[in-house]
């Protein structure tokens, strides 16, 4: 039977580093959903109708090499908010969770919406003042010259534009494992994962 773990929280929280280290622990395929709305936003920004482009993503959307900027970040928050945009992307998302072999999914909505009956739900979260510091520094490692100011409203910005949309609001399945990181290092947050995981298995 497939084994899915469902992985929500918010941007720069950790959930995409810990959901990669709890695929590879559990020999599981990963999905980071936030992705598919990245590449939808891109597409936006080529002048694609956000609703269309949703409709017709392929994984080779998935391959760009412009995903994981600042631009595509802000787009993927707006295209978030089109409940057309969620509807079209479900069927991509709930047949990789159905896959042989378990899956690993990371997203805003996964235990709530996508996977509601996954079997193991985990909420990775951590203050927004440490979320930017760390997004701060992945912008800095790559050239980026925003402040931290503008980094930490981008991230509160992300955070009310997630928590405040009609369709799909963030927030923890009322059975998610919450897992806060802002004083864990990524090896104890980890853990805590797996930890988390491994007990929800044993009551498989």
């Amino acid at each position: 039977m497939p084994f899915t773990i469902a992985i929500d929280g918010p941007a720069a929280a950790g959930k995409g580093t810990i959901s990669r280290a709890v695929a590879a622990h559990f020999g599981f395929a990963h999905l980071d959903t936030g992705l598919l709305y990245r590449a939808v936003g891109v597409r936006m920004l080529d002048g694609i109708d956000p609703v269309e482009a949703a409709r017709a993503l392929t994984p080779r959307d998935l391959e760009r090499g412009d995903l994981r900027g600042a631009a595509a970040a802000q787009a993927a928050s707006k295209v978030a908010t089109i409940p057309e945009v969620r509807e079209a992307l479900l069927d991509f998302q709930r047949a990789f969770a159905q896959r042989a072999g378990g899956a690993v999914l990371d997203g805003r909505d996964i235990g709530t919406v996508i996977c509601p009956e996954a079997e193991a739900k985990l909420f990775v979260t951590a203050s927004a003042e440490v979320r930017a510091h760390r997004r701060h520094a992945e912008l800095r490692a790559s050239g980026s010259d925003m402040t931290y100011a503008q980094v930490l409203e981008d991230v509160r910005q992300r955070d009310a534009r997630d928590r405040d949309r009609s369709t799909a609001p963030l927030k923890p399945a009322e059975d998610a494992v919450l897992i806060d990181t802002s004083h864990l290092d990524i090896d104890a947050a980890v853990a805590a994962a797996i930890a988390a995981i491994e007990a929800r298995r044993g009551q498989a």
